[in-house]
């Protein structure tokens, strides 16, 4: 491990070193410098809507298209995975020029098909998405003397059985002037720009102006078709087009086209370009999410502490008064053992599917591995939202790399059960390194299918999927074999105390020892169900999540208590002379999972109740399962370990004949 840790700390460096010398901007994304006049090109995303969850391409309705042809731009593995399509738009502007009553096009009369589908889309709430210098357009509405914020703008809206769609957008660019001179130069425009660095006395250069925020006004408005006639691509409508948002006035019908036209206006500003994503950040419900995070850590932190005190002084003292007693009276308490110490001869007696529980924990370390290191690169800012898609491309790096902790825990776990047996680590690694990863891709490939036959942009394509199956055989099980050989020369852990030939038996309990186990899963749930819901809300509301620091802490006080209960759960189970600890140890802090798919469906009838069709709430249900399988391998883990060292410890405290 060490060589990795050298390996994290020289990524660090070297990120640290170059955000110096680049002034501190956001990871992946500097300053674009415009010249007066210079074009600006805006981009579409696909089509979203929390109403169907499913993605759909822009240019799957009837929209202007550009003259130079659709073309997608350069995307990440974790931007396909997303549904993200971004193609190119006509709209254009020329730097601090404002223009109005601009028009776009004419479409061709609507079809049966082509009316359909947008009276589909509007029905189930779509958003256009338009992304300008890697800005997505932002919304203001007000609603009962709140200003709210939204990514987008929708299709059209339904009155009184009409469709009316918005065909006439009023944007305003928020611009900054150019002042920085230790930064590169860009030139040019898109994510294609040259970047080339600035040298000589660039205080004598035409002043420039950085994009530092895109807002944008829906409108529908009903042009006139034969004064259209004669007019091309960016000529000037003959009369004003009056943009008033609450005013809907062109109607769609079957037969008839519809004519497109905007209006822009730049405006200078003084957010700065550090600041300029703050307007997406600063969601709604921000004051209640830092309240209730911080009230869940203290309210958490109080409970684990208690736990650990009362924890730890019920075993020392147990220790210290069978420590103090002199031998004759060890001799004498020997005959009369009560509670734990009774299976000292069953205690580490192989658990029943010892492969699987090795396999489960591997996969285990792997994923809550990756969950650590992905949340602390997000919490340093090097998966900001301006860098669309890099979370997901993170987690499926750092997924694979770990692929070689997740061979070596399961192999020498396989090795400890075994007394030190290497016979069957190849299978156990091969286990470990399909799997979760063959879980994952049967559910996927299942969940592809519903968004194939939906022709959703969200559907993973058959080229990507070649993409993924090979980085797993190719990247993930290599490194999961090496890992697992590693793990097979590794010395095993030597148990303190012999096992008996013969099982112990089991006396009867009062309660059923799985009922407790599994309403042991509600307190790591306390330090996750107000974190979830924000999580929640960015996965299927579409909000933008970036409180990584708090995430990381609620990561850590998850995995404490997850320790703490499973710890107590075992002591309890070894007190009633019940000596099958491993699986237990594994499914008490495990079971957080149970709940965390009970608040999923919670979340799905409560907070998503607009969601229609069976379609969008089986992808729903089939994501959350996807998840829930994550977290409890990820805990379960950290449950089992933790009791592993428990009882490792507190059999070598006590020498039992």
């Amino acid at each position: 491990m060490d060589s990795f840790d050298n390996f994290k700390i020289w990524v660090l460096f070297v990120c640290l070193v170059s955000q110096l010398g680049y002034g501190f901007y956001l990871p992946g994304s500097y300053p674009h410098k415009y010249g007066i006049g210079d074009t600006l090109s805006v981009k579409v995303n696909s089509l979203t809507s929390i109403d169907t969850e499913m993605p759909f391409s822009y240019y799957s309705l009837p929209f202007c298209k550009p003259q130079e042809g659709v073309k997608d731009s350069a995307e990440n593995l974790g931007e396909l995975l997303m549904g993200d399509r971004i193609e190119n738009s006509p709209y254009k502007f020329k730097m601090f020029t404002n223009e109005t009553d601009i028009f776009l096009c004419k479409t061709k009369p609507l079809s049966g098909d082509e009316f359909k589908i947008l009276k589909e889309r509007i029905d189930e709430m779509y958003q256009v998405n338009l992304i300008l210098d890697n800005l997505p357009a932002i919304r203001y509405t007000n609603k009962e003397g709140y200003v709210l914020r939204w990514t987008g703008y929708p299709v059209g809206i339904k009155v009184q059985d009409v469709y009316y769609v918005f065909n006439h957008l009023r944007f305003t660019v928020l611009v900054h002037k150019y002042e920085e001179t230790n930064v590169a130069r860009v030139m040019g425009t898109g994510d294609a720009a040259e970047v080339i660095p600035t040298v000589g006395n660039s205080g004598s250069e035409v002043p420039g102006y950085m994009v530092v925020g895109f807002e944008v006004v829906p409108c529908s408005f009903q042009h006139n078709l034969k004064s259209l006639e004669n007019l091309k691509l960016y000529e000037k409508y003959p009369s004003a087009v009056k943009c008033d948002p609450s005013v809907v006035a062109m109607a769609i019908k079957e037969g008839e086209p519809v004519a497109f036209s905007y209006e822009v206006a730049f405006v200078e500003s003084d957010i700065k370009w550090p600041s300029r994503w703050d307007a997406y950040l600063k969601m709604e419900g921000a004051k209640v999410h830092w309240f209730s995070i911080l009230n869940s850590l203290m309210v958490i932190t109080f409970l684990a502490g208690i736990v650990l005190v009362i924890f730890l002084r019920t075993v020392r003292r147990d220790l210290t008064r069978y420590e103090e007693l002199d031998k004759e009276a060890q001799a004498q308490m020997n005959e009369e053992l009560s509670g734990w110490k009774l299976v000292v001869g069953d205690v580490f007696r192989a658990p029943t599917n010892p492969s699987l529980l090795c396999v489960m924990v591997g996969n285990g370390i792997q994923i809550l591995g990756m969950a650590v290191v992905t949340i602390l690169f997000a919490a340093l800012g090097f998966m900001s939202p301006a860098s669309r898609g890099t979370l997901l491309t993170g987690m499926l790096f750092f997924y694979m790399i770990l692929g070689i902790a997740a061979g070596y825990v399961a192999v020498r776990l396989w090795r400890t059960i075994g007394f030190g047996d290497k016979k069957g680590w190849v299978s156990v690694s091969w286990k470990a390194a399909c799997f979760f990863p063959g879980i994952a891709f049967t559910i996927l490939f299942v969940l592809n299918f519903l968004l194939w036959g939906s022709h959703s942009t969200g559907a993973i394509p058959l080229s990507l999927f070649v993409i993924l199956i090979l980085l797993w055989f190719c990247i993930s099980v290599p490194l999961t074999f090496v890992g697992g050989y590693f793990g097979a020369k590794a010395p095993h852990i030597e148990y303190p105390v012999r096992t008996n030939q013969i099982p112990r038996e089991i006396p009867p309990q009062k309660y059923p020892s799985w009922l407790l186990v599994l309403g042991a899963g509600t307190l790591p749930f306390g330090t996750l169900f107000i974190e979830l819901f924000f999580i929640m809300s960015s996965i299927w509301m579409g909000r933008v999540y970036y409180v990584f620091g708090f995430l990381f802490i609620v990561l850590i006080l998850l995995v404490v208590v997850c320790a703490e209960v499973s710890l107590v759960l075992t002591y309890m189970h070894l007190c009633v002379e019940d000596w099958r600890w491993w699986w237990k140890s594994f499914f008490a802090s495990g079971s957080v999972a149970i709940y965390i798919f009970l608040y999923s469906v919670n979340y799905l009838i409560f907070d998503l109740k607009s969601l229609s069709g069976p379609v969008s709430a089986t992808l729903y249900l089939g994501y959350s399962l996807f998840m829930v399988l994550a977290i409890m391998l990820s805990t379960g883990t950290v449950g089992f370990l933790s009791s592993f060292w428990f009882v490792h410890y507190l059999f070598s405290s006590v020498k039992l004949d």
